[in-house]
């Protein structure tokens, strides 16, 4: 039997969403699916809305008869200020808002290693350490994250705020020999968010099993995932194309990378 009659996916479209459809019907008899274009090759199990995160009557409405959600939704890079505001930020609330309204007790949100980018590698924070954003968009992950520990605190709904670092389907460079997540086992971490009997307001880190792991992620212990899949094997390709990093550069030496050296992009270039 599964846990779920309906849960949301908000961020469908985008490159995680895709991936977390594969898995997403294993714990929920029907998928609801949102973003803000249409999407096609619909499973048995899916129900597709087009909708504006940032249009609150949309999202009260795209939230009922819902039981969890999983929110993947809003820009997933560096934006101006007002692409952050409407899409991370105010459509964030507007999830939180529908969740509260429609009697929704978990979400599984989709923070970023972007919130505590500034850290550096050695200093091996855990979910205790404060924030240290290196962007607008690191600054509205710190937001939900505040925002989601508000609605469990005085309104009982549970969330996953699971930081991701690198999730792509192999590691691209370097850095991701220590930053990467594996699709595989992101949508794992995602299922065990959904399934742990308990998570109350929980921050995660995102990794791999790689060889090199900077952030201590033991108060997430809970949860009951362990990743699977390392970046090992595709160490000797990375090394062999990829030339190393000035280590004292502020991308080699900090957790956010080559975000920690954006200019404002409200900037007029």
């Amino acid at each position: 039997m599964k846990r779920y009659h309906r849960i949301l996916l908000t961020g469908a479209a985008g490159r995680l969403g895709r991936e977390l459809r594969k898995s997403l019907g294993t714990v929920a008899e029907t998928v609801r699916i949102t973003d803000c274009e249409a999407m096609e090759d619909l499973r048995p199990h899916e129900e597709a809305v087009v909708c504006d995160l940032g249009e609150r009557q949309a999202i009260l409405d795209l939230t009922r008869d819902v039981d969890a959600i999983v929110h993947f939704g809003g820009i997933a890079c560096e934006g101006t200020f007002d692409a952050i505001l409407r899409s991370n930020i105010i459509g964030s609330y507007n999830v939180y808002e529908g969740a509260r309204q429609n009697g929704i007790s978990r979400i599984v949100f989709a923070s970023s290693v972007h919130a505590i980018g500034f850290w550096g590698l050695e200093d091996h924070i855990d979910a205790d350490s404060p924030v240290r954003p290196d962007s607008l968009y690191g600054v509205a992950k710190t937001y939900v994250e505040s925002l989601s520990r508000l609605y469990w605190d005085k309104f009982g709904i549970e969330s996953l705020c699971l930081r991701i670092f690198s999730s792509f389907e192999e590691p691209a460079d370097r850095r991701m020999l220590w930053s990467w997540l594996s699709y595989d086992d992101c949508a794992d971490y995602v299922r065990q968010g959904l399934l742990a009997p308990r998570v109350g307001h929980t921050i995660a880190f995102g990794i791999s099993k790689n060889a090199v792991r900077p952030v201590d992620n033991s108060k997430a212990g809970h949860i009951g995932w362990t990743p699977r899949d390392s970046s090992e094997p595709y160490r000797r390709a990375v090394e062999n194309t990829c030339p190393p990093p000035d280590p004292n550069s502020v991308g080699a030496r900090t957790l956010g990378g080559w975000f920690c050296e954006l200019g404002h992009p409200d900037d007029t270039p």
